[in-house]
């Protein structure tokens, strides 16, 4: 009886193709939504906006660069399957490039067309192209367009599944996006630590870009109260010796 059932699972993943759905999340730059374990919300385009029963959580997180700045992307892949990535850039989300035309094989995802800089918005194709599962979060560094500055735009990775069933939605693509601000060469960077822009994280260039939104301001906050209650039960402790 168990090998019939295993002969009926067998049959139903070579009629349907794969069971397991690759997922990735978006670690750097900051992804512009709360990420579940698996890196949902990602499956419908342009950034995983409209997932059924998955609300996008907006994380107000924008990262700032310069523009012609090399900047790091890193994913993780939390569930494997054979693929590579694509990353654009857009003023907002409505302004991204559709996904790529895919040509359907043994699957229905066989095999997508990899497109450079003439195609509008694509800054990056066929990155981490790969047939095996990573050991862990993989990067790899794109160049941002010299001359496009933008207060909050959007950065979008797409990864490409091959040999795999369509998703609904998302076909055969999944998707994360950051938020940018990108400035004039000439412009500083926004300093790390003010309020409202707490946080950094690496440009690739040899200079940090600054990231806005999150809680990390919360920390000097709780430092500066336990700095003013280790200083009154001081003084407490003389005024008692005191008398």
């Amino acid at each position: 009886m168990r090998v019939n059932c295993l002969v009926v699972v067998l049959s139903t993943v070579a009629a349907t193709g794969s069971i397991a759905h690759a997922h990735f999340a978006l670690n750097a730059p900051p992804a512009y939504s709360m990420q579940d374990s698996l890196g949902l919300p990602l499956k419908s385009a342009p950034c995983g906006q409209a997932d059924p029963g998955t609300p996008v959580v907006p994380t107000n997180i924008v990262t700032s660069f310069h523009e012609g700045d090399t900047i790091t992307i890193t994913v993780n892949e939390t569930i494997f399957h054979p693929g590579h990535y694509r990353v654009a850039l857009a003023t907002d989300q409505n302004g991204l490039p559709a996904d790529p035309t895919v040509t359907a094989g043994a699957t229905p995802c066989g095999t997508a067309v990899i497109q450079d800089s003439t195609t509008a918005g694509v800054l990056v194709d066929d990155m981490l192209d790969h047939t095996t599962a990573f050991a862990g979060p993989q990067s790899f560094q794109v160049q941002l367009p010299t001359g496009m500055t933008c207060t909050n735009c959007t950065l979008q990775v797409i990864e490409f599944m091959a040999d795999h069933g369509l998703n609904n939605p998302g076909g055969c693509f999944y998707h994360h996006c950051a938020q940018l601000s990108i400035l004039p060469q000439n412009v500083p960077l926004p300093d790390a630590g003010t309020p409202g822009n707490p946080g950094t994280s690496d440009a690739g260039t040899g200079h940090p870009a600054t990231t806005t939104g999150g809680c990390s301001g919360c920390n000097a906050r709780g430092s500066g109260g336990v700095l003013a209650l280790v200083i009154a039960v001081g003084g407490l402790v003389l005024a008692r010796r005191r008398r």
